[in-house]
């Protein structure tokens, strides 16, 4: 199947300013732009005159699919309550595609997310990439597992204190003795080589964190407070892991201490009361101070915190608030699409990526503006 995206204004999320072309897709993926494209006999024509043409928006931290629209526990998946330490856990396992959470993301043009565990837990389990369309996860997934979700600052404590986490440090020691024991029963396996009478016994929590150790995949850590970043960091260097750095809220704090730090940053969810004391400095400055510091900044939902479709306004509110328009733009495209790992596929309108696109009638930072065409893999889901 052909489609051709004609005479629309492109911001592709890498270069900065905008321009008129021409976008010809084949078998779901962008095969050119160029300013004129002669369209093959056959070719499903959109005329985009007159409208503005963005990659699919990308969502780096949420729930979606975890945490059921419009129901109570039943509906609930993303916390497991009954053991503090569980990266086995694959967040695969508990989604629901048919939650109407994805819907209404992919109509607002958000065609990616990477959803997963909670932060009841010092480590919850795997996150997952997903496309927002689709019946069955197995398809949906553009990428599993992407990170290791771990947790600091109130969560672990208020969820956990009848279960012997109270503090922060027990936390802190708690992600240590996993990472250990993870690392211990990697040398053990290493050692038995092929033989298996010395090989230990299979520990599926130590398993599951061979990828983190490996650098495979990051620890993915929520963190509010400048102090739990720093902790989150700490425990990052004592083992060498790779790290990206979830929420964020008192980045403005520290931005000069995270500007000379390699780790991505996510901020948000913003567009919501300080609901703990951790959220009391929280400002829709903060992702454009860190931007503008150097920092490769997201702006996230935290979907169902902030419903997702609202993830390009909390965009707009954070140029509002001083970010660069186009700073703003790569925190809800390529950034996030870095972030999770999926840049080679995802975030921009580049020649070989996968053909999600959005096509808008203004910005869609502005509530104003309309989303006119979501394009998923080169299928037309949405039309207005």
């Amino acid at each position: 199947m052909m489609l051709c995206i004609k005479n629309g204004l492109l911001h592709t999320a890498v270069k900065r300013e905008a321009f008129v072309s021409d976008i010809l897709i084949e078998n779901g993926k962008i095969i050119e732009i160029k300013e004129s494209i002669s369209v093959p006999e056959g070719t499903t024509v959109i005329d985009a005159k007159g409208l503005l043409v963005y990659p699919g928006f990308v969502e780096a931290h949420c729930h979606t699919g975890l945490d059921g629209y419009g129901i109570g526990f039943e509906g609930q998946d993303y916390n497991e309550y009954n053991d503090p330490i569980t990266p086995q856990l694959r967040a695969v396992d508990g989604i629901n595609p048919m939650d109407p959470t994805f819907d209404k993301a992919r109509k607002a043009g958000v065609t990616c997310v990477a959803t997963g565990p909670g932060s009841s837990n010092p480590i919850g389990g795997m996150f997952v990439a997903l496309k927002t369309y689709g019946k069955r996860v197995d398809s949906m997934i553009v990428k599993f597992p992407v990170a290791m979700k771990c947790a600091f600052g109130e969560n672990p404590k208020r969820c956990y204190r009848e279960k012997g986490n109270c503090s922060r440090m027990t936390t802190a020691s708690s992600i240590r003795e996993a990472l250990m024991k993870a690392r211990l029963y990697k040398q053990s396996l290493e050692r038995a080589g092929d033989d298996a009478t010395k090989l230990p016994a299979y520990d599926q929590k130590s398993e599951a964190l061979i990828p983190v150790l490996e650098k495979k995949i990051p620890l993915k850590a929520h963190a509010h407070q400048a102090n739990d970043i720093f902790t989150a960091i700490r425990i990052a260097k004592e083992f060498d892991l790779d790290l990206t750095l979830e929420h964020v809220t008192e980045g403005h704090l520290i931005v000069e201490e995270l500007a000379n730090e390699p780790y991505p940053v996510a901020v948000g969810p913003t567009l919501t009361h300080a609901s703990k004391f951790e959220l009391q400095n929280k400002s829709f400055t903060t992702p454009g101070l860190l931007a503008k510091a150097g920092c490769q900044v997201s702006i996230i939902t935290d979907a169902p915190v902030i419903p997702q479709e609202y993830l390009p306004i909390c965009a707009g509110l954070a140029v509002k608030a001083g970010m660069d328009e186009f700073d703003a733009l790569q925190a809800i495209t390529i950034n996030p699409a870095k972030h999770i790992g999926v840049a080679d596929r995802l975030g921009s309108l580049e020649v070989g990526k996968d053909a999600d696109i959005v096509i808008t009638d203004g910005s869609p930072f502005s509530i104003d503006s309309n989303v006119k065409y979501v394009i998923i893999d080169g299928n037309i889901l949405e039309q207005q």
